[in-house]
């Protein structure tokens, strides 16, 4: 190539640099300058088009309830047209997704989980979430998002152009993976500060009351805390937390604009938007079996089996896992069907198969029946990274096909004191009839009137959640709680 020539493409990579630096706009729902000159609004409609069905299997599908599909949709709409794209196609889903979340795609997609949903407690505090992602879109945080990532690009790709005069920045073609990082990592906080003040506009013109916002983060601070306190990790881990960053700022600013923006007689709308979570399922998807008490059930796999108390619980996709302050851990899982079918002698499965790493001696291995059903176990004591540990492996068949699996890992100085609990979540373990299966009945929402004398202890004692039932209680009714409890008043409590 000669020199003409060479020069000529700088020129070309530059002059792309520098329409990237001019590619600000007014931004319709800020009025302030925005930089999105690599997405345009035709490419965030497609973004969200090809990321949608993506969404929807990572996070459960939607939730199957028309009826509230249809109220949250309701809402939504009446937000938009308070929006400054009062004509924009939105969309919105319910997600079949226990843990409380919310996100917006490029393009009108607003996905709202319906544990969520439980946790709120009228509908400004709902309105306040749906409007803060609407906020996201009208403000097109993602289009910004993405183009400052690609002027990052272009920019190194220009100071760099002697070593590579063909060095155009890859990747302009590819937003549609851009756009499911975008929903689900953090916005900034300057983004998320505007989304909050987007949102509480939306809501107030709508006549909600903008202290459903705050009202709304004091109940997320209880809920991120139960749970985490529930499965023994820290907390804002695994919550909207992770997707909205909350800061003190974002907490000060929501007080000060529902100070300033609530309308006269503004909506809070509880008795309608109770009526609407009544029946809601609370927790996890029976397909993915559930808590009840210390007691695991799984109705659709047609299993039961008790944890030793005060464990702290991870159900998971693929496996259950379970923790005491004693350093014990309990995993259960289920082998593949394809292998457990290959493999007859349950001994050697254990030894050979399962746990081959751990080395273990014949006479460490064990026939058993576990309520005449065969199993196989194997002990030996390891080296991991939390120290020397005593394993206990024990695969249980339920058929030719199935193979259930328990793994115990405790500290040896505490393997004694646990070999009691232990063996009892071992013989606890049984298959359901089917008439027990369908006997069984996760959790949902339900409503209850509080009678006279009726206090929130003595509410939350008829729930299934064990110790967690008086926290549940007042996070699912905080606002009630915190004015007093009255006769005639409605709560919301979790029942089968």
């Amino acid at each position: 190539m000669n020199m003409n020539r060479r020069f000529g493409w700088i020129f070309c990579v530059l002059a792309v640099a520098a329409t990237a630096v001019s590619g600000c706009t007014t931004n319709r729902a800020t009025g302030e300058q925005s930089f999105t000159a690599f997405m345009s609004e035709e490419d965030e409609k497609r973004v969200g088009a090809e990321e949608h069905p993506k969404m929807l299997e990572a996070f459960g599908g939607t939730y199957d309830d028309a009826a509230l599909q249809a109220y949250v949709s309701e809402i939504g709409r009446r937000l938009v047209a308070q929006s400054e794209t009062p004509n924009a196609r939105f969309q919105f889903f319910v997600l079949n997704d226990n843990t409380v979340n919310a996100f917006a795609l490029p393009g009108g997609y607003i996905y709202i989980s319906r544990g969520l949903i439980a946790l709120c407690e009228d509908e400004a505090e709902l309105a306040g979430v749906i409007g803060h992602e609407i906020g996201h879109v009208t403000a097109r945080h993602s289009a910004q998002r993405y183009s400052s990532a690609m002027a990052a690009n272009i920019g190194l790709t220009a100071v760099g152009i002697l070593g590579s005069v063909f060095g155009a920045p890859s990747g302009l073609g590819n937003l549609a993976s851009f756009g499911a990082q975008a929903a689900l990592q953090s916005y900034s906080r300057a983004q998320e500060l505007e989304a909050d003040r987007l949102g509480a506009r939306y809501m107030t013109r709508g006549g909600y009351d903008a202290n459903g916002l705050t009202d709304f983060f004091a109940k997320l601070d209880m809920q991120n805390g139960i749970e985490a306190e529930m499965e023994g990790r820290p907390k804002g881990q695994h919550s909207i937390m992770s997707t909205h960053p909350r800061t003190t700022d974002r907490i000060e600013q929501a007080r000060k604009l529902a100070a300033e923006q609530t309308p006269p007689n503004a909506k809070r709308q509880r008795p309608l938007f109770l009526s609407q979570v009544d029946g809601i399922l609370f927790g996890k998807d029976p397909k993915e079996g559930f808590m009840k008490g210390d007691t695991f059930i799984h109705p659709d796999l047609g299993f039961r089996f008790d944890f030793p108390p005060d464990f702290k619980i991870n159900n998971g996709k693929t496996e259950i896992v379970g923790t005491n302050e004693k350093g014990t851990t309990i995993i259960f899982d289920m082998e593949s069907p394809k292998v457990a079918t290959g493999m007859p002698n349950l001994v050697d499965y254990v030894g050979r198969h399962w746990g081959p790493k751990a080395n273990f001696q014949p006479e460490n291995l064990e026939r058993l029946t576990i309520n005449s059903m065969e199993a196989a176990t194997g002990t030996k004591r390891i080296n991991t990274r939390q120290g020397e540990r005593d394993i206990r492996l024990l695969a249980i068949r339920a058929a030719r096909d199935r193979i259930f699996r328990f793994a115990f890992l405790t500290d040896p100085k505490v393997t004694s004191e646990m070999s009691l609990p232990l063996r009892k979540t071992t013989y606890s373990f049984n298959m359901l009839s089917p008439g027990e299966a369908n006997d069984i009945h996760p959790p949902h929402i339900r409503l209850r009137t509080v009678k006279a004398g009726d206090t929130p202890t003595a509410l939350a004692a008829q729930m299934p959640l064990g110790k967690f039932n008086d926290d549940w209680f007042r996070a699912l009714n905080l606002n009630v709680v915190s004015d007093g409890l009255a006769a005639g008043e409605t709560v919301k409590v979790v029942g089968n």
